[in-house]
């Protein structure tokens, strides 16, 4: 036998393994895959949309898995029920859909469009399974909204009907059984009728008086929240509920900053922790609700955050 080429065998056949392993390694990694929900009068898979967004995230992340929640059995169904679903029915289906979908197993990044956001949110508090990573909101209403001034989508009649039913009575119970934006509606001129009356908001904002403290973990199990606002925004008011702040209770016109609110100084979320941790983000871009161009979702939404 031959020492020295035994050795030198012995040598190759580690590197070969090691090299093996390595091609292995990063042919199974993926890229973490992202799940998008849109807002009130959209779809799922409108190609102007969230079809667009779609596309932009699959041509800036090679190989990456994009799951646009339809909220329904089609599109029609799914603009109808961004109006006329109960926002806790909503919620649960979705926790169902993605539990049961393989490519998410690992986790994933979540995305959600104006009131997408907080209906992600949602997700993440009440279910997060699998766990979402970074949650990014644009034009989340996170403290909800005193007033629906410009209302977005195609449809004028879902729009008017939805208005109609929010000045009859937000909080009567029939209504808030099935009118979407009303289980967010938040009127700080009447604070105890909201949280008695608001079937949704304040129960996913930890602001009744038990507190959640499955809600609270699971939001500081967050990687990265980001908050977008737009600053020229005419269809969120106030547009400030984009950044988790609202009004002052009592009055509707000075706004209480974040950091001063009682779920901010008391915790009720992890908010708090998020952002002593460097994981709380504020960003802001001009334009009115959901105006973005192409180049700046790539650039801080892409770039930024689903690409890790």
């Amino acid at each position: 036998s031959c020492p020295a080429l035994t050795a030198t065998m012995r040598s190759l056949t580690l590197l070969a393994c090691l090299f093996l392993a390595c091609f292995a390694s990063a042919a199974l990694a993926q890229p973490t895959p992202v799940v998008i929900w849109h807002g009130m009068g959209d779809s799922c898979c409108n190609p102007f949309s969230m079809g667009r967004i779609v596309d932009l995230i699959q041509q800036n992340i090679n190989g990456v898995y994009v799951r646009s929640l339809e909220i329904g059995s089609d599109w029609i169904q799914d603009i109808w029920n961004s109006w006329f679903m109960n926002v806790n029915d909503q919620v649960a289906y979705v926790c169902k859909v993605l539990k049961s979908d393989p490519a998410l197993r690992g986790g994933f990044h979540a995305v959600g469009f104006s009131q997408g956001g907080q209906f992600l949110r949602a997700y993440v508090e009440r279910c997060n399974d699998p766990p979402v990573r970074n949650l990014i909101t644009l034009g989340g209403q996170h403290q909800g909204v005193f007033g629906l001034p410009n209302c977005p989508g195609p449809n004028v009649t879902l729009c008017e009907a939805a208005r109609e039913l929010l000045d009859y009575g937000a909080y009567i119970p029939w209504i808030q059984s099935f009118q979407v934006q009303a289980e967010y509606w938040h009127d700080p001129l009447n604070e105890a009728l909201y949280l008695a009356g608001n079937i949704f908001l304040p129960d996913i904002n930890n602001a009744l008086p038990n507190k959640n403290a499955t809600y609270r973990r699971n939001v500081m199990g967050l990687k990265n929240f980001v908050m977008v606002k737009f600053l020229q925004d005419m269809v969120v008011q106030p547009r400030d509920s984009e950044w988790f702040e609202f009004y002052e209770p009592g009055q509707d016109v000075v706004i209480q900053p974040l950091r001063s609110s009682k779920l901010y100084t008391e915790d009720w979320l992890g908010l708090k922790v998020l952002d002593q941790t460097g994981r709380l983000h504020f960003l802001s871009t001009p334009g009115n609700h959901l105006q973005f161009s192409d180049k700046w979702f790539v650039s801080t939404i892409i770039q930024g955050w689903l690409k890790n």
